[in-house]
């Protein structure tokens, strides 16, 4: 690893080489880009596995995507105790579920109360957002508003910039906003070939270093994902690697 600073990747963007046959060589080769953290999106399947081979490669994961919504609760902090997971993400609900003030209070709900359990365990529970919640209105206001107003501050939050201007969001206004609640960035610099999404907020391509910049007191990681693969997306992984390194060691 040669970076100063984390750095990390969520692990869907290389989901296509993480069988267990090729999970120690992609691990690896996510190190040798200066990627220090891997997010992985699966801790349930082989945990020991999975454990064995970010510790070989020299990656720590401090955060997973995995919902305390749609899994057992026991079983995902005792898989994020063994991996040294630190926040436990739920990274998508089902956008009908927080179309009214009802669902969304629900959600609230549901994370506030495993966050307080979490804690009791040394792990924080966190939120991720795409773009549903920031175009759906709730009482006059995203969802993702609503939701922010009623979860304990203790609910991590990791803000995906790219999916919150597709859904609306002025990023600029909104994540010095959000202030201490904000600790975790999903990011990405340069986006996927024929990725021709609309964007209805304000659109952060190019402006990865203003979003850095903003974040800089608060954010504990920046996480980068690539999502969709119309190609070898090795190429676009290290162009990013690349590019955020420079940011984060500047």
């Amino acid at each position: 690893m040669t970076t100063g600073h984390p750095l990390g990747i969520q692990l869907y963007s290389v989901r296509d080489d993480i069988a267990p046959a090729d999970l120690g060589r992609t691990l690896a080769r996510l190190a040798a880009l200066g990627f220090t953290h891997a997010e992985p999106y699966d801790i349930l399947t082989d945990t020991a596995g999975l454990g064995a081979a970010l510790r070989s490669a020299g990656l720590r994961a401090d955060t997973a995507h995995a919902s305390v919504l749609r899994h057992d609760e026991t079983a995902l902090l005792d898989a994020a105790e063994a991996l040294g997971v630190r926040t436990v993400i739920t990274p998508y609900v089902d956008p009908g579920g927080i179309a009214d003030r009802d669902g969304v209070e629900r959600l609230a709900a549901a994370l506030n109360g495993a966050a307080q359990r979490a804690a009791a365990r040394g792990i924080r529970i966190g939120y991720h957002n795409h773009d549903f919640e920031f175009a759906q209105a709730v009482d006059g206001v995203p969802a993702y508003e609503l939701l922010v107003r009623l979860l304990d501050p203790a609910v991590v939050l990791e803000v995906d910039v790219y999916w919150a201007g597709v859904g609306g969001a002025d990023v600029f206004e909104l994540l010095p906003r959000l202030g201490e609640r904000l600790r975790l960035l999903h990011v990405v610099h340069e986006r996927e070939p024929g990725n021709d999404r609309p964007v209805l907020g304000v659109d952060t391509a190019g402006r990865m270093s203003e979003v850095l910049a903003l974040t800089a007191a608060t954010v504990e990681l920046p996480v980068v994902e690539v999502v969709a693969h119309h190609s070898d997306v090795w190429p676009l992984v290290e162009r990013n690697a690349a590019y955020f390194l420079g940011q984060v060691n500047a």
